[in-house]
């Protein structure tokens, strides 16, 4: 005589079936759901309890419970139920009114809102408030700033450029060209104290100048190498003595285009003669207001993280050799810089952005 519950029988649907073995199968699933999804899938052909709860890691009461939600309430009875806890109190009119005051309005006495502000003016607490900004993805306290460009060959110039990253001529070199210049040679009144656990390292507030140096560089798109040379100045005659490096260094049989802001130096008649007698050299200006369209701003971004933003030098010539040693390094494993936006993406996105600000006007 058999003892024990009476085991529930059932048949799957072809529907249930496919969506079981998907549960089981899909990496994104939750892990859960997957194990209940396969503890009914054995069920199913007639396996019994203990070979599948050893089969899978689990105990028979767990297959039991299993089985049973789901011939009671078929693949809804694997989800999870809403569990019991205490009933919201913001109700959603408060919320609505929270977002529109934060979005809508200002204080009397601030420029924007923080938490405690907006929580005494809608009768919240501060911690509602930060969660309903988490929530919404609203920060009051951060701004950012954008300049657009009004060069009237706005539109040519984004195309030429962008056609260079995307499709470069055959057996020619890009070359993305600028200067950082006055860049400092800051060192600290007293020595760094450096990190220790559960302490960040540590430096004086106030530092001392050992004078500055501009850096020349030129990144190649396609390689991501960098061509670079430190001077004391950014004048016409040392853009020129730049442009005698990158012909030395660059093979005699390519053709050289060279994107350039418009910078004065880089357009005086020393450097058209320059040009001149150095044909393969083709110049490629970016819009006005637009240098984000020069790669080599973006390598600059990388080169005052990872070494002047929180580099000590006691002297000009231990700022180029450390600016030196970086670009060393870097072309030793260059990875290039990838651009994937195609013309007519940033055209657009600059017309969108152009309605916005026409229509907050009104």
């Amino acid at each position: 005589m058999r003892l024990g519950r009476p085991v529930l029988g059932f048949v799957l649907s072809p529907s249930e079936r496919t969506t079981l073995e998907q549960y089981a199968r899909r990496p994104t699933t939750a892990q859960a759901l997957a194990l209940r999804a396969r503890i009914v899938l054995r069920c199913a052909t007639g396996t019994t309890h203990t070979a599948i709860a050893a089969d899978l890691g689990v105990t028979i009461q767990t297959v039991g419970k299993w089985r049973r939600r789901f011939v009671a309430a078929r693949i809804a009875g694997l989800l999870d139920e809403p569990r019991p806890g205490a009933p919201r109190k913001i109700t959603d009119a408060q919320i609505e009114r929270a977002i529109a005051t934060t979005l809508e309005a200002t204080p009397r006495d601030a420029t924007h809102w923080s938490t405690r502000d907006l929580a005494k003016r809608e009768g919240l607490s501060q911690s509602t408030v930060a969660r309903i900004w988490k929530a919404f993805a609203l920060q009051p306290h951060r701004t950012e700033t954008f300049k657009l460009s009004k060069d009237p060959l706005f539109i040519d110039k984004v195309r030429d450029i962008v056609g260079l990253y995307l499709h470069p001529p055959d057996r020619a070199l890009v070359l993305c060209v600028d200067e950082k210049s006055q860049i400092q040679a800051l060192d600290r009144t007293a020595p760094l104290l450096p990190m220790r656990p559960g302490l960040p390292a540590r430096r004086t507030h106030d530092y001392v100048r050992h004078g500055t140096t501009t850096l020349f560089a030129a990144l190649d798109v396609k390689a991501g190498t960098v061509i670079g040379a430190c001077h004391a100045r950014h004048r016409a005659q040392e853009f020129r003595q730049f442009l005698n490096r990158i012909e030395a260094a660059v093979p005699a049989h390519r053709d050289v285009h060279l994107i350039l802001d418009n910078y004065a130096t880089h357009k005086t008649p020393a450097i058209h003669r320059w040009l001149l007698r150095h044909p393969r050299f083709h110049l490629h200006f970016t819009p006005t207001s637009a240098s984000w369209l020069n790669l080599v701003e973006r390598w600059f971004v990388e080169l005052t993280r990872k070494q002047i933003k929180r580099g000590t030098h006691r002297s000009t010539k231990a700022l180029r050799d450390a600016i030196t040693s970086y670009i060393a390094l870097g072309n030793d494993a260059p990875k290039p810089f990838v651009w994937s936006k195609t013309a007519d993406e940033i055209l657009d996105s600059v017309a969108r952005f152009c309605t916005r600000i026409s229509e907050s006007r009104h």
